[in-house]
């Protein structure tokens, strides 16, 4: 039935394009912004149809105008109206609640794009990437060495090879010597194969998540155009042809990825077990000594020579934007896991050789591991921030955030969530297992050190806050003559002056967003770098290490490391009780999709394992339902976008040809697009980009209220007339009225329609589009 319908909407507008003797018709496509939001809503009647798309995404109308291009003297009153519906694609079904173990890689990958404007620097420019990309991968490598701590060295060779552990925990009862009588499994080699299954199923379904997002997202091909003359000179790389298609990137990096969690995996396996076989007194039922110990150091080669090749496959190739890339490299992308999986199984074998006299004590060698991912990971951000000073030195941009270091500071923000993460499962999992604290020796020293930063790390974020609060009280008090000012007349109520006052300054905090993130991304960067030192200097836990300190400090170490980690544990348990609760709540996980909205806009360039980019869906919707409905119609359209569909809106125009984007108008709405956007990522949305977006639409109109903490001015002047409209007034009339018999409610980011400026806007919008149709190769423009 849906397609019947499109078909009759496409037949009759065509028809209707070749009489001129009709009135050309006028459509209003309407995108919702974060949260999301139903086709009646959007649409006032609930009445709706469907007349393109699917479950995921799709068109609406309402049912009267199903058929409205057949009828244009009915169509006077205003445009046909169609609203675009993504909201699914960020919140879905319950799997998606799966998404929340990925919010380290989603944070780096924003850091991709965060790079500062650039001209004539395209070598520094490909150098900022390989950098993130590096990032990421340590990132992977940090989340399955996590899970191999808490099931190789926790659970196997720690607690199964400590009998009070053992029998407080009987399902480890079977690779307990002691409980066993020296089974089969209870030999160390053999506990750590059988654990390694755990990493391993947890690389395996990161590798199934992403190939099926894969399949879903970064398949939907863009419509195909030719790369236009001034995708060389400056304009935005939103509007590249291949932008929306990162097919390739995203296939070579997961099985890169996915190669560095299976050898991480197998060298935790390896690496113990190759040191046993290298000690004098050991001994191996082979019949030769030396065997294992050879076998083990031609393991550990292949290991890092397979490391080797997946680190210069990450570096190897970045993005191709400039052209529809539908290359995969096949054999790449199936033998690089292939060969990972079979040194993993290889490993296994190895390990499970019988070695008589081998006993499990004290830790694995996780101390070096962490140690050296945190090393590398500190370094790539400092070489990641020389770099992103560097461009941004080549352009600046004043409202870039912290001068361009917004990338790197992102990045170190998303190393400390991983990290954070690692450690509180490594805490809370020790803690389960070692009932009175004083039979396992507990997980590695640089992990207790690192929760124990946190406390200093959130009493630094607290008085910043503390600070920002009263920045904010003293601005209300400012507010409170501007709000009198801007409702003259008529007697004043203070609590109501008040409340306006107070929205109009919470609203401002944020454009305090970059302090709060420079402050915490620095402080974090220096605490992690002491953490480091502590616990390679002391080998001791920041407890044990102060003990022959004065009492002052050791006491401060007790304390800082007793409250990291039970604020690691509690936001563990927070961390899984949300994920429970949106994997059962459908609302529940539409709040977490509102985070997806604003962290998954971008295509997944540094890491594979993030959440897909739905924008790599929802831009190429937007311009074939434009660029199909302007061909057939000859009509004239405005693109009206709210909050973040503001930004696809945007994106949508870029993606258009020349001729077509001339025939649209722009309605922004409550927009992110310079408030957040031009600022955290300067090269795709900074001046430059949105003035040449000015310059190539039709026309532009947008609306903000001061009490809106989202959108804002997109401050584009001096190429045509104003965008920015005068802040709308919030709420529309301070007192009652006639017109407002009740008090009108201060509406903040929402509900932008309700205020008559956005119907006179709109009307304006069409009135200026050109009443004729230029031919599709013609370069003029309207005089707006």
């Amino acid at each position: 039935m849906e397609r019947v319908q499109e078909h009759a909407v496409t037949a009759e507008a065509k028809s209707l394009a070749t009489r001129p003797d009709q009135t050309e018709p006028a459509l209003e496509l309407l995108v919702h912004g974060v949260g999301g939001a139903t086709p009646e809503e959007m649409l006032g009647d609930p009445r709706t149809v469907r007349i393109t798309g699917d479950d995921t995404a799709a068109v609406f109308r309402r049912a009267t105008d199903v058929d409205a291009e057949s009828r244009p003297a009915e169509q006077r009153g205003g445009p046909i109206r169609e609203a675009y519906v993504w909201c699914n694609l960020t919140s879905g079904n319950g799997t998606r609640a799966l998404w929340l173990l990925l919010l380290p890689f989603m944070v780096v990958n924003l850091a991709h794009w965060m790079r500062p404007t650039a001209r004539d620097r395209k070598r520094t420019v490909r150098f900022y990437g390989l950098l993130v990309r590096l990032a990421g991968l340590t990132l992977t490598v940090l989340l399955v060495a996590a899970a191999c701590e808490v099931a190789l060295d926790l659970a196997a060779w720690q607690c199964a090879g400590t009998r009070a552990c053992a029998e407080r925990h009987t399902w480890l009862g079977f690779l307990s010597p002691a409980l066993s009588h020296d089974s089969w499994w209870s030999r160390p080699g053999r506990r750590l194969a059988l654990a390694a299954l755990v990493p391993t199923a947890l690389t395996v379904l990161l590798w199934y998540l992403s190939r099926r997002t894969w399949s879903e997202y970064e398949s939907q091909q863009p419509m195909p155009r030719r790369p236009e003359p001034e995708d060389e000179t400056g304009h935005s790389s939103l509007g590249r042809p291949g932008f929306w298609y990162g097919r390739r990137l995203v296939a070579r990096l997961r099985a890169a990825h996915t190669a560095a969690g299976l050898l991480t995996v197998a060298a935790a396996v390896t690496v113990p077990t190759a040191r046993f076989d290298r000690r004098p007194d050991a001994s191996s039922t082979l019949a030769s000594s030396s065997t294992p110990a050879l076998f083990g150091t031609l393991l550990e080669t292949a290991l890092a020579g397979l490391a080797f090749v997946v680190v210069y496959v990450v570096c190897r190739r970045g993005r191709s934007e400039n052209r529809l890339d539908q290359a995969l490299d096949r054999r790449l992308v199936r033998r690089l896991p292939l060969g990972a999986l079979l040194l993993l199984a290889l490993a296994l074998l190895y390990a499970g050789w019988s070695r008589p006299g081998w006993e499990s004590s004290g830790r694995l060698s996780g101390d070096a591991a962490f140690g050296g991912i945190a090393l590398v990971q500190g370094l790539l951000v400092i070489a990641l921030a020389v770099v992103a000073h560097l461009l941004h030195r080549t352009h600046r941009d004043p409202r870039a955030a912290m001068h361009g270091l917004g990338g790197p500071a992102v990045a170190m923000l998303a190393c400390a969530l991983g990290g954070v993460m690692s450690g509180g499962v490594s805490q809370r999992v020790s803690d389960w297992l070692d009932g009175t604290g004083t039979s396992l020796a507990g997980p590695p020293v640089l992990l207790t050190w690192q929760a124990s930063v946190i406390p200093p790390l959130l009493v630094l974020v607290l008085l910043l806050c503390a600070g920002l609060g009263h920045r904010t009280w003293r601005l209300r008090r400012s507010e409170l003559a501007a709000v009198a000012h801007d409702y003259p007349g008529g007697r004043k109520d203070r609590a109501r002056t008040a409340r306006i006052a107070s929205t109009r300054a919470m609203a401002s905090l944020t454009d305090r967003e970059p302090l709060l993130v420079a402050v915490t991304s620095t402080a974090t960067l220096l605490l992690g770098a002491g953490a480091l030192v502590g616990a390679f200097t002391t080998d001791r836990t920041p407890e044990q290490a102060g003990e022959e300190t004065y009492a002052f400090v050791h006491g401060t170490a007790q304390t800082s490391q007793g409250l990291g980690s039970w604020l690691i544990g509690l936001g563990f348990i927070l961390f899984v009780t949300w994920g429970r609760r949106a994997y059962k709540d459908a609302s529940a996980r539409r709040t977490i999709g509102i985070l997806w909205d604003v962290g998954t806009f971008w295509p997944r360039a540094a890491h594979p394992f993030a959440p897909p980019c739905y924008a790599e869906r929802a831009v190429p919707d937007l311009t074939w339902r434009i660029a199909t409905w302007t061909r057939a119609t000859g009509g004239r359209l405005v693109l009206s976008g709210h909050s973040q569909g503001s930004v696809l809106a945007a994106a949508a125009a870029w993606q258009l040809k020349p001729a077509e984007r001339r025939r649209v108008a722009l309605l922004t709405y409550g927009s992110p697009l310079e408030r957040l956007y031009g600022r955290w990522f300067p090269a795709h949305f900074g001046p430059a980009a949105l003035s040449r977006l000015h310059r190539e639409v039709d026309c532009w109109r947008n609306l903000y209220r001061l009490t809106d903490p989202i959108g804002g001015p997109v401050r584009v002047s001096g190429c045509g007339p104003e965008v920015d409209h005068e802040p709308l007034k919030d709420p529309l009339e301070y007192g009652r009225t006639a017109r407002h018999p009740l008090p009108a409610p201060i509406l903040g980011h929402s509900d932008y329609q309700a205020d008559p400026a956005f119907a006179e806007e709109r009307e304006r919008l069409l009135a200026r589009l050109r009443p004729e149709v230029p031919p599709q190769g013609s370069s003029g423009r309207s005089s707006a």
